[in-house]
């Protein structure tokens, strides 16, 4: 995926704010600040928060992630923390995690992954899913695997259906 930023639904939560995480201002691509994803934007003190907060770009302004506006999430899941940030991708409610490239498996280990199973198994549900990104490849995390989908973008669509695999019941991804 273009790792754009992605809003979250409401703003911070009683009690939460930034601090000394800057993640997303390493994450996400910004466009209009031809800001690459993977690469700290020149207007951030990392620690530290941005230095043009007050005339920052509307995306970087409006956006919360996941562990700012869900006050439920311990402080383990802080993006500094975390090395990844997550958010709900608007057009279809996934929660999308955009993973620090500087620690690629970080979200692969505990608590994280047993975590992020079982927020998927919570989602699937509501036909919902949990997708981690690395730059723009994508991985589809379910409640007793991790599928990789390749490369993604934003515009790209897939069906989630049960599949019977070497180990047993299994998810398998088709791209649509």
């Amino acid at each position: 995926m273009t790792s754009t930023m992605a809003v979250a639904p409401c703003g911070a939560a009683p009690g939460r704010a930034c601090g000394s995480c800057t993640l997303c201002c390493k994450v996400y691509a910004l466009p209009a600040l031809e800001k690459p994803p993977g690469a700290w934007c020149v207007h951030c003190a990392p620690g530290r928060g941005c230095k043009i907060h007050d005339a920052a770009p509307e995306p970087c302004r409006r956006f919360f992630c996941l562990w700012m506006s869900d006050g439920k999430l311990g402080e383990a899941w802080r993006p500094d923390r975390a090395k990844f940030v997550l958010s709900i991708f608007p057009p279809n409610r996934f929660v999308y995690g955009q993973v620090d490239p500087g620690s690629p498996g970080h979200w692969r280990k505990e608590p994280y992954y047993s975590g992020l199973r079982s927020l998927a198994r919570t989602l699937l549900d509501e036909r919902r899913h949990v997708i981690m990104f690395l730059g723009d490849e994508a991985t589809l995390v379910m409640p007793d695997e991790a599928t990789p989908l390749g490369k993604m973008t934003s515009a790209d669509q897939f069906r989630i259906e049960p599949a019977f695999g070497p180990k047993g019941p299994s998810w398998r991804a088709t791209r649509v």
